[in-house]
């Protein structure tokens, strides 16, 4: 079972664009909303250097923005 989470924020389009991708490939996902966690923002900073959403965290491997065809 393939471990899937998408960070994300409320107002982002690409992220509602990546839910619905992962949802329509029946690939289930966990999702941490870092407006609401700001810590966990802090965390993708210190491990991927970048600020945006969404970012992926795919078995340990981490995908920056919307970008399925790396999912």
């Amino acid at each position: 079972m393939n471990s899937v989470t998408v960070y994300t924020t409320a107002q982002c389009p690409y992220c509602v664009m990546l839910k619905n991708f992962l949802s329509e490939q029946n690939i289930p996902f966990n999702e941490v909303n870092v407006n609401t966690k700001p810590e966990m923002m802090q965390k993708l900073v210190q491990t991927t250097g970048q600020l945006g959403v969404p970012q992926t965290e795919v078995n340990g491997q981490w995908i920056v923005g919307y970008d399925p065809d790396n999912i």
